[in-house]
């Protein structure tokens, strides 16, 4: 009975030391991790922000026909899935390929 008794004690105090809220876990709570559009666009000056729009629309441009035609396939599902079998190549032409020919 008295290995009971100190067993429960000694439980009691363990779930009150590990479910003390100490002030320190609060501190995290007090920094808000999303910031205000405003500052968010100070860290890339104006410059920096059109020559990586420029990279963009250069990387757009000069894409190779492959990628195109795998981004035409994701956008149509049943394409997707059937590139998920028979591979991109085969869904473009079996879903793209017969329309183009066609107009």
């Amino acid at each position: 009975m008295k290995s009971l008794l100190l067993l429960s004690i000694l439980a009691a105090l363990a779930a009150a030391a590990l479910c003390y809220e100490s002030h320190e876990s609060l501190e995290s709570y007090e920094i808000n991790p999303f910031i205000n559009r405003r500052n968010a666009n100070t860290f890339i000056s104006p410059q920096q922000r059109w020559r990586a729009k420029a990279q963009e629309r250069i990387r757009e441009l000069n894409k190779p026909q492959y990628e195109l035609n795998r981004e035409a396939c994701d956008d149509f599902k049943l394409c997707e899935r059937y590139a998920m079998v028979y591979g991109y190549n085969a869904a473009y032409d079996r879903y793209f390929r017969q329309r183009r020919g066609a107009k």
